[in-house]
């Protein structure tokens, strides 16, 4: 704990909210409201480096540091505060000379060292970017056991302290539609997430040959080549008409979408955690998962799994998972592991971070 009478100055960088609809911009915020509601008021006082569009959400929106840009090339002067939290492996704002501030550096993935599309000098420009990064770090967090797995192998980590701290679940509040909204026609299988090939959304389409149902995508479009790609199966499939790519959808838009789907598809072939995933658990909703990366680790023994992409067997995994969930009561022991990813949890873990390095 701290140590009392002293008053601890923490920065928790959100400097990726400037890009909603993602999953960072999700653990910025959330993480940094449940940081807030635990702090020790007594001794520690929080402060977020945020864009100038996303001050209204914490308590205390004089707590706000307003990034900029040019904090590039020099941050703002950090007298005076005890520790800045990077909330991005990649990122471009971090006190590099300033040694007197400690430094806790959150890794969600090393994805790009999966990416075929990436040449091996690439890789390598990435991981040497990272490595600064971590020679600069006191303290390194990582959100799965995955996640840590890869940066121990590819990286020089200093035998610096090393933690798996695993995000938490939004909360889905409020699910409805408005009359904008799409509402589906037949039962149908839910996802979300940037749309891009590492998702390998394209994967799904054949299950809507043999089950009459929709797809259902949301998630903003951050590869046209793979969108054209996705469009072009669709219709060779002649499934297009079941197809539907929401784009952005607001929180209770995504709520309703997690809570009347048929299941939660994810064939996600590189996460780091899979936030979607968890929740979906806290609807208990049935959860068909690849079996790469990061997934497994969240889903358990709770989760299907596509251990291939192959329309026949992706097909037996569908209808055999439906199968058992239906009999087997699979619902609330979903909801029960679900639970375990919360951001109270995530919070106070990240506060015991910061106060070892006090």
């Amino acid at each position: 704990m701290p140590i009392t009478g002293v008053m601890r100055k923490i920065i928790f960088d959100c400097e990726r909210m400037k890009y909603p609809d993602t999953g960072l911009y999700h653990y910025c915020l959330n993480l940094g409201r449940y940081l807030e509601k635990n702090i020790d008021l007594q001794n520690e006082r929080l402060f977020f480096y945020t864009p100038p569009r996303e001050q209204q959400w914490s308590y205390h929106s004089a707590n706000h540091i307003t990034q900029n840009p040019l904090h590039k090339f020099i941050l703002p002067s950090l007298n005076g505060y005890d520790i800045w939290h990077s909330t991005y492996q990649n990122t471009h704002y971090m006190p590099m000379k300033n040694r007197k501030i400690k430094v806790v550096l959150s890794i969600h993935d090393l994805n790009f060292m999966y990416d075929v599309k990436k040449s091996p000098s690439k890789k390598q420009k990435y991981l040497k970017y990272m490595q600064g990064l971590i020679n600069r770090a006191d303290v390194i967090v990582c959100i799965s056991e995955f996640s840590k797995k890869d940066v121990r192998q590819y990286c020089d980590t200093k035998n610096k302290p090393l933690y798996v701290i695993h995000n938490g679940t939004n909360l889905l509040l409020k699910p409805e539609l408005t009359t904008k909204s799409y509402k589906p026609r037949m039962p149908f299988l839910f996802s979300i997430g940037v749309f891009n090939r590492k998702k390998n959304f394209h994967v799904l389409l054949p299950l809507l040959k043999s089950n009459p149902m929709e797809l259902l995508i949301a998630g903003k479009y951050d590869d046209k080549d793979y969108l054209h790609y996705f469009q072009k199966q669709s219709e060779k499939l002649g499934v297009e008409e079941n197809v539907h790519l929401l784009g952005h959808v607001s929180e209770n838009e995504k709520s309703w979408y997690f809570n009347h789907c048929r299941a939660f598809t994810l064939p996600s072939i590189s996460e780091g955690f899979g936030l979607p995933l968890a929740e979906a658990m806290s609807c208990g909703k049935p959860l068909f998962l690849s079996n790469r990366t990061a997934l497994p680790e969240i889903g358990g023994d709770v989760s299907f799994y596509f251990e291939d992409f192959h329309p026949t067997n992706m097909e037996h995994v569908f209808n055999s998972g439906m199968i058992e969930y239906n009999s087997n009561g699979l619902k609330e022991r979903i909801k029960a592991r679900g639970r375990n990813f919360n951001w109270d949890n995530a919070a106070r873990q990240y506060l015991d971070v910061y106060r070892s390095l006090y």
